[in-house]
């Protein structure tokens, strides 16, 4: 299984990453990854970036020495209302395509138990901005499953697979088989990303790929495989 882009890189911007966005296309280049998307967290996150760095993404050029770049935020969910960190006129201000949102500690949001938790990630996957769920596996982060994978669809949300979350975050991988394989099960699609945070993680799949074949998931389950449903199910341009 190919990937045309890594949806989820950090840069130096998000505080707690250790690589540049020229560092990156460097990478991008050598290893001949076509694309990638720079999607830094958001301003709740501690050390984050201000939110100037996001509605001030437009000036970053579609492509640099041939690499496509896709302008993106791992926003944070911030209270029990499933709002995010960042603004709907910042997204358009930046001309940004990835939104993607997630759970994170020390955020805004804390961890409130199952129930709490899918019932304000349902909340958010109601804004029409956002388009994947950072790593949904997270046990940190319990959710209803198929709850989520099931709204997921309804509001064509996609459904990441995390490459870094057995490294990041221990005891997802039970988890993530789960909603990769209810993902199938009804007919919805997942999106990988590597969750990078230093240069040399960037295009780095291993973890997923195995993840992906252990769930029985094929190229046309996984979004970022084809460029048309990159451009149907990802990007907003």
């Amino acid at each position: 299984m190919k990937f045309l882009v890594d949806t989820h890189v950090h840069t130096v911007s998000s505080g707690h990453a250790y690589s540049t966005l020229e560092e990156y296309v460097k990478e991008a280049k050598r290893i001949r990854l076509q694309s990638f998307a720079m999607t830094d967290h958001g301003p709740a996150m501690p050390g984050g970036p201000h939110y100037y760095h996001f509605s001030n993404m437009r000036m970053i050029p579609r492509e640099i020495e041939g690499i496509k770049i896709y302008r993106g935020i791992e926003a944070n969910i911030i209270n029990d209302q499933g709002q995010l960190d960042i603004k709907d006129e910042e997204i358009r201000w930046g001309e940004l395509d990835v939104i993607m949102v997630a759970m994170h500690p020390r955020c805004g949001y804390d961890d409130h138990g199952e129930e709490k938790n899918t019932e304000v990630l349902l909340k958010t996957l109601k804004n029409p901005y956002v388009n994947v769920i950072a790593h949904v596996g997270n046990p940190k982060y319990p959710v209803n499953l198929k709850a989520v994978v099931r709204a997921a669809m309804e509001h064509n949300v996609l459904l990441e697979v995390n490459n870094s979350s057995d490294f990041s975050r221990p005891g997802s991988h039970t988890r993530c088989i789960e909603v990769a394989r209810e993902a199938k099960r009804i007919g919805w699609k997942v999106v990988v990303g590597t969750d990078s945070h230093i240069s040399t993680m960037l295009g780095r799949f291993d973890s997923a790929l195995a993840l992906l074949k252990e769930a029985g998931l094929e190229p046309k389950d996984v979004v970022n495989t084809d460029q048309k449903m990159i451009q149907k199910y990802l990007l907003r341009q």
